[in-house]
């Protein structure tokens, strides 16, 4: 199947399936790549935590702060399905940076993200983005406007309401009337700029060595695997990744480092067209997706 032709085929598909999706496939050493919409922005959800976790990683290094250092952190007290770890709390607790980091990152838990934030806000991550070339990735706000979204006004038999919402209330530009899906108010990201930022961290640039390997690392131990992992996991290869999701958004980012030496970045983002909180059809058509991409490039 010719390129154009496949690109073609795979847009159908997940449109078939109920997803609007910005996909881009990148040979981390040649640079060649695939996408579908690929420079569109969309909401970034819980994928900031990565920039977050890259600042934060980059502070250190820089002397700026110590991982060891402990901080007191409020508990989330978030009882709706969904969110990690401390946001989930009942109690405060005590934890270092450098566990706080591994919570954010590799666990997804809001709570942790926002006493990072606290430490590197938004505008400073963005600053540290910029400084070091990556300029596509927004970040405006923390993680706590994440977990006020209608999902958490209606009552568990009335979540189709508010992913209704999520679906129609959007306009042409972009905007949209739930804050956090709007693109002029949301931190944003497009399918390039986050393919841009997994090539910064994977191969040399102006990240510090070590802050690179320890997003690295977060990555790969990352516990939310539902989504695109179960196509690029095997005994052959390693996958890191971090996933995105908040109400009708679902998106995932990774690194498949394959044996033979071979590196690809993965990212794909999606907006469902399907009013519904459990879609584990949508996670497996992300994953078909992403990988008919992948083989096609490893096969160029």
């Amino acid at each position: 199947m010719s390129t154009e032709a496949l690109l073609h085929d795979v847009r159908r598909q997940l449109l078939d399936g109920g997803l609007h999706g910005c996909l881009l496939v990148r040979d981390l050493h040649t640079g060649v790549e695939l996408g579908i919409d690929p420079d569109a922005q969309l909401p970034a959800a819980s994928l900031v935590k990565v920039p977050l976790a890259l600042a934060t990683a980059e502070r250190i290094q820089r002397g700026e702060l110590d991982g060891a250092a402990a901080l007191d952190v409020q508990p989330g007290r978030v009882t709706t399905p969904g969110p990690t770890g401390l946001t989930r709390f009942r109690h405060p607790a005590r934890i270092a940076i450098d566990d706080l980091l591994y919570l954010s990152t590799s666990v997804s838990d809001g709570a942790a993200a926002d006493a990072l934030f606290g430490l590197t806000p938004p505008a400073q991550v963005a600053r540290i983005l910029h400084e070091l070339g990556l300029d596509g990735i927004t970040v405006r706000h923390g993680m706590r406007e994440l977990t006020q979204t209608p999902a958490e006004r209606f009552t568990p038999d009335q979540a189709h309401l508010a992913y209704t919402l999520a679906i129609e209330a959007g306009t042409g530009g972009r905007g949209h009337q739930v804050p956090q899906l709007d693109t002029t108010r949301a931190n944003t990201g497009s399918a390039r700029a986050w393919a841009d930022l997994l090539h910064t961290l994977w191969t040399p640039s102006a990240v510090h060595p070590e802050a690179a390997e320890r997003v690295r690392d977060l990555m790969a131990h990352s516990l939310l695997r539902h989504r695109l992992a179960p196509d690029f996991s095997s005994d052959a290869n390693r996958w890191s990744s971090k996933t995105g999701t908040l109400l009708n958004l679902r998106h995932e980012i990774g690194v498949v480092e394959h044996s033979d030496g071979q590196t690809f970045a993965v990212v794909v983002l999606t907006e469902s067209l399907v009013p519904a909180s459990i879609q584990p059809g949508a996670d497996i058509l992300m994953a078909q997706a992403a990988r008919r991409l992948h083989d096609h490039l490893r096969q160029l």
